[in-house]
């Protein structure tokens, strides 16, 4: 602490700081810039004009968009599915996990490799697709949900994760005439808060940007996610319309106005519950590294 510090490192430091601020002014410049072009006016968009500060800030945008009667149900189509599925996937992860992880169970080594193989071979699209329509899922939610309930990969951090609680826990919980399930409820779970927050925050992200599935089993407009809406907007320019027919209240929001902005509604859910779960993702994703 005392120590005078060398020239040599003095430099180092100032680099590392010049060399982090311009990573993070390159990350966050983007969103940045999409954020300033939603809120910016048209013409001035269209001009080229936008660049480092939004040009006659209105939120026009936003509005025309809560106005879509489409959008405003695809976003809650979104989180429906997002949810439920999010439940549904750490539900099979625990109680998939959980067993596989007892040095007990009989034939864990089998049903692992099992499991693992999923990783690497698939039927494919064709056989996936006549799966689910003979199940009578085409066109529902549980299409979106049930065929990846599970992530293999997700499955074995888990199970790492809890074959490293010590055995004596279970040994005690279960001297005590505690069965399975309770141990899993009471003991375990309770115990896991880091990797559960993780594989939650993994499966969340996923259904949340998920759009290709809902593209292949579902057939109506009004169960469309928002990621599907959004990828209409951006690739077949489906708001061009609406934009035009809407024209008086709205004369200065174009195109690329409405697609910014839906992005920018689209990343704000996750931008703004990564925060509160930080610190269980920084524990989870560790999970593995270290041995003793």
């Amino acid at each position: 602490m005392g120590q005078k510090r060398s020239v040599g490192s003095r430099l180092f430091d100032i680099a590392n700081y010049f060399i982090m601020i311009a990573l993070i002014m390159i990350t966050f410049y983007p969103l940045y810039y999409i954020f300033i072009v939603s809120i910016s006016d048209g013409y001035a968009v269209m001009k080229g004009s936008v660049h480092f500060w939004p040009t006659g800030v209105n939120l026009d945008t936003y509005r025309l968009i809560l106005a879509d009667p489409f959008v405003v149900r695809a976003y809650l189509n979104t989180i429906i599915y997002t949810l439920v599925g999010t439940i549904v996937n750490l539900s099979c992860t625990v109680l998939c996990a959980y067993p596989l992880s007892r040095k007990e169970f009989f034939g864990r080594g089998f049903f692992t490799v099992m499991i693992v193989v999923t990783m690497f071979f698939s039927g494919g699209l064709i056989p996936s697709y006549l799966l689910v329509q003979k199940l009578g899922m085409v066109n529902t939610m549980w299409a979106l949900i049930i065929p990846g309930a599970i992530s293999a990969w997700n499955m074995i951090i888990m199970r790492t994760f809890f074959q490293g609680i010590p055995n004596e826990l279970f040994e005690s919980a279960h001297m005590d005439g505690a069965g399975e399930l309770r141990v899993l409820a009471r003991i375990l779970l309770p115990l896991s808060a880091p990797i559960i927050a993780t594989i939650s925050m993994f499966y969340a992200v996923g259904h949340w940007n998920s759009f290709f599935p809902a593209l292949i089993y579902l057939n109506e407009k009004v169960k469309y996610p928002l990621q599907v809406m959004l990828r209409n907007m951006v690739i077949e320019g489906d708001m061009t319309t609406q934009t035009q027919e809407l024209g008086g209240a709205y004369a200065y929001v174009t195109a690329t106005n409405i697609k910014f902005a839906v992005i920018i509604i689209v990343i704000l859910p996750i931008v703004m519950v990564y925060p509160f779960i930080q610190k269980y993702f920084i524990k989870g994703v560790m999970i593995g590294s270290l041995k003793g």
